[in-house]
C-alpha cells in the first residue's frame, strides 16, 4: 500500500499539471477594461467576479505545463475541456520513456485520473460524496473542481464572506470566505485586481487551518463575448495531507468559450479501465505507514513562490487562524 501511495502521489503531481499549460505568454493584448474608479463593496466585487458566470464551457487544444516540483518531468501537452458544473477532461501526452498518457476527468457523479505505470494503464477514481466526507485523510486535498476555480471560474457568494473586503498594502483587494464541507468548514482567501475586478490569488484552507492549496493567475486577457476575464497562465500549489507539496505552472494558447473542440459523446464518461484502484482505499491507510505530513515541507517552503520584503513593510505569515483583519503587510505571491 505504501509503494502504491508513493507512485499515485508522484502521477499526480503529473496530471495535476497537464491541465491548462505553460509554453505560451500573451503579448499585445490590452489589458482588462476598468469597471472600478473607487474601491468597490461586497455585491459590486462579486458582480464583476461572478461575470464568468456567462462560460459554461471552455476548451483548448493548446496546452503544456512545468512541473516546478519534479524538475526531471519534461514539459508536457495537453487538450482540456471542461463543462458547468463538474464536467472535466483533459488528456495529456508524455515522452514514451514514461508511458502512454494521462487522462484526468470527471463527471457529476465521479472523478478520476488514469496514469501509466510499467506497461499498463491504472485508474484512480472517487465518488465526490464519497472523497468531500474524507478530504481530511485524502491524498489530493482538495475536490477537482478546484481545479476549474484555479483557471478563472472561481465564483464570490457574498453570503459566504467573513472578512472584508480590505485593501493591501500591494494595492490587491482580499476577502475571506467559509466553504462549508462534510469535513467541516474550509476557508478560501481570494486576492482581486482592484480595478478590472478579478481574482488573482486563492487560498485554501482546512478546517484545522492548515493551508491545503494556492494559485496565482497572470496574463489575464478580456473576452467581450462574455464580458469576462481569464488567465493564460496559472501557477497551482497543493499540500497534500499525506505526501510531498505539488507545484506547477500552466499556461493556455487559446480558448473556445461555450463550445467544446471534441465530438466525442463519451467526453466525460470515465474509462474502462482494467486496473483500478479506489482512492477511498488509499485514504483509508494508515499515515503511520511513513507518510504523516510532518515529514514534508511545509507551506512555507513553497517550491514556486516565497513572500517578498517590499517598500510596504516586513513579510508576515499568512495564518487562518483567525479573520483576516488588517491587509497583510509587505507579502506578495508571486
Amino acid at each position: 500500500m505504501h509503494d502504491a501511495r508513493n507512485s499515485m502521489i508522484v502521477a499526480l503531481g503529473l496530471i495535476l499539471c497537464a491541465g491548462c499549460a505553460r509554453t505560451v505568454t500573451v503579448s499585445n493584448t490590452p489589458p482588462p477594461p476598468v469597471v472600478f474608479q473607487e474601491i468597490p463593496d461586497i455585491q459590486a466585487l462579486a458582480a464583476a467576479i461572478n461575470r464568468s458566470d456567462a462560460i459554461r464551457e471552455l476548451s483548448t487544444n493548446s496546452a503544456s505545463v512545468d512541473v516546478l516540483s519534479m524538475s526531471a518531468v519534461p514539459k508536457l501537452s495537453a487538450t482540456m475541456h471542461l463543462q458547468r458544473d463538474r464536467n472535466f477532461r483533459l488528456k495529456a501526452s508524455v515522452p514514451i520513456i514514461m508511458g502512454s498518457g494521462i487522462d484526468l476527468g470527471s463527471n457529476a457523479n465521479e472523478f478520476w485520473f488514469e496514469v501509466p505505470e510499467g506497461m499498463t494503464q491504472t485508474l484512480y477514481h472517487a465518488t465526490h460524496e464519497q472523497y468531500s466526507r474524507n478530504l481530511d485523510r485524502a491524498i489530493l486535498p482538495v475536490d477537482p473542481s478546484w481545479l476549474m476555480e484555479a483557471i478563472g471560474l472561481a465564483r464570490l457568494d457574498p453570503n459566504t464572506v467573513i472578512s472584508g473586503p480590505v485593501t493591501r498594502t500591494d494595492g490587491l483587494i482580499e476577502v475571506r470566505t467559509a466553504v462549508p464541507s462534510a469535513a467541516g468548514t474550509y476557508q478560501r482567501v481570494c486576492f482581486i485586481e482592484p480595478s478590472a475586478g478579478y481574482i488573482t490569488h486563492l487560498f485554501l484552507y482546512s478546517p484545522d487551518q492548515r493551508l491545503v492549496a494556492k494559485s496565482f493567475a497572470s496574463e489575464h486577457e478580456y473576452f467581450s463575448e462574455v464580458n469576462t476575464v481569464l488567465p493564460h497562465q496559472v501557477k497551482i500549489e497543493l499540500f497534500p495531507s499525506t505526501g510531498p507539496p505539488l507545484a506547477m505552472q500552466l499556461s493556455v494558447a487559446t480558448y473556445s468559450i461555450n463550445q467544446l473542440l471534441s465530438g466525442d459523446p463519451q467526453l466525460f464518461a470515465m474509462p474502462a479501465t482494467r486496473n483500478r484502484v479506489d482512492l477511498m482505499q488509499l485514504a483509508g491507510a494508515p499515515a503511520a505507514a511513513g507518510m504523516g505530513v510532518s515529514s514534508y515541507p511545509t507551506a512555507g517552503t513553497s517550491a514556486w513562490a516565497s513572500p517578498v520584503t517590499t517598500t510596504a513593510g516586513t513579510p508576515t505569515d499568512y495564518t487562518a487562524s483567525v479573520p483576516t483583519g488588517p491587509p497583510l503587510r509587505g507579502i506578495r505571491y508571486e
